[in-house]
């Protein structure tokens, strides 16, 4: 299937360049006709100059379209091609990017041009800005919007780190461990392979899990609010610059886990990694947290890495066990690689 779309070209190399009045006339011998022909998969492009002139004699010519017959202006017509935006008017548009999640914003901003021009819209910025970091006050973001970052919300956005709450952070972690074997000389060896399981979100909150199960598997407990039967605990956090503090309770065992990380990215903006600094399991006296399990982080508030308040379970600070988390969203949860099972990927380097 092809089409035929004609094209009609006044060219005067005595014209001015800042003259926008522009005579044509129909015996004008400068006046030329470009046929462009649309076929697939290739296209074929022909040109044919009413006063016998090359075509390549026209490289470097400025050349006006001819304005639609019977309109009184000499300048062409700013009309958008694409019909997305004959439709869809600026205002539509900005009801559209206003209800986006902040990364698919940004994607939308590559889509093209206009769209791109759309989304530098400093209330889409703001929005995003003030949700991701809203335990911090709106106050104290204004405060450092204008001290850190220019007045640019979407400066802010790019260059401050965040936990990022579109999807899960995993750690995958293997060890070795000698297996028994009867009537046999050698033992077995097993590569054990389990992973830790974070979500993060905006108020101050996050899930966690330690399992052996994949990510595919464990994903849908913690969109969720979670559940103490399925594993999944919750915690409090807190975000300084880069550095985490996060803090979770097992009300069975009476155990607090303190978590130390910080964030970073492998390219600007991402925020993808969170390096595990410490973890250190203590013990912790029930009557400490007064029935809210909520306030563990401001009940552990200023312990050492070796104090426990409970006797029966000592202070541990965990050396095996401290991969990264790498961020998986939740659109990639299906395909992401942490689903592949130890004989194809025996050990996994985050970067």
């Amino acid at each position: 299937m092809s089409s035929c779309i004609g094209l009609k070209y006044a060219v005067n190399n005595d014209h001015d360049e800042d003259d926008d009045d522009l005579e044509i006339e129909d015996d004008y011998v400068n006046s030329c006709w470009f046929s462009i022909s649309l076929d697939t998969p290739t296209s074929r492009f022909f040109a044919k100059h009413e006063a016998g002139t090359n075509f390549v004699s026209l490289y470097g010519t400025r050349i006006r379209p001819v304005p639609p017959f019977g309109s009184l202006s000499s300048k062409p017509p700013a009309v958008d091609p694409a019909l997305i935006h004959q439709v869809l008017s600026d205002d539509l548009l900005f009801e559209v990017f206003i209800r986006l999640p902040p990364y698919a914003l940004g994607c939308a901003g590559c889509v093209c041009r206009k769209w791109r021009y759309a989304t530098r819209n400093p209330v889409l910025w703001q929005k995003a800005c003030l949700s991701t970091w809203q335990m911090f006050g709106v106050e104290e973001n204004f405060s450092m919007l204008q001290s850190f970052y220019g007045g640019s919300w979407r400066n802010m956005w790019i260059s401050r780190p965040r936990l990022r709450c579109d999807g899960i952070f995993v750690s995958r972690n293997t060890y070795l461990r000698t297996g028994v074997a009867e009537w046999r000389v050698t033992n077995p060896v097993h590569l054990v392979c389990y992973y830790r399981y974070i979500k993060f979100y905006p108020s101050g909150k996050f899930l966690y899990k330690v399992s052996p199960h994949k990510l595919k598997e464990v994903a849908k407990s913690l969109q969720g609010k979670g559940s103490k039967v399925d594993g999944v605990y919750e915690g409090r956090y807190t975000l300084n610059h880069n550095q985490v503090e996060a803090t979770t309770f097992y009300p069975g065992l009476r155990t607090v886990v303190r978590i130390r990380m910080r964030v970073r990215s492998t390219i600007q903006g991402a925020n993808n990694r969170l390096d595990l600094l410490a973890l250190v399991t203590s013990g912790i006296q029930e009557t400490e947290l007064k029935g809210h399990e909520e306030e563990v982080l401001e009940a552990v508030e200023g312990w050492q890495e070796n104090e426990s308040h409970n006797p029966d379970v000592p202070a541990v600070s965990h050396r095996r066990g401290l991969a990264p988390f790498v961020f998986v969203p939740f659109h990639q949860v299906e395909t992401s690689d942490l689903n592949l099972p130890v004989e194809k990927m025996d050990y996994f380097v985050p970067g």
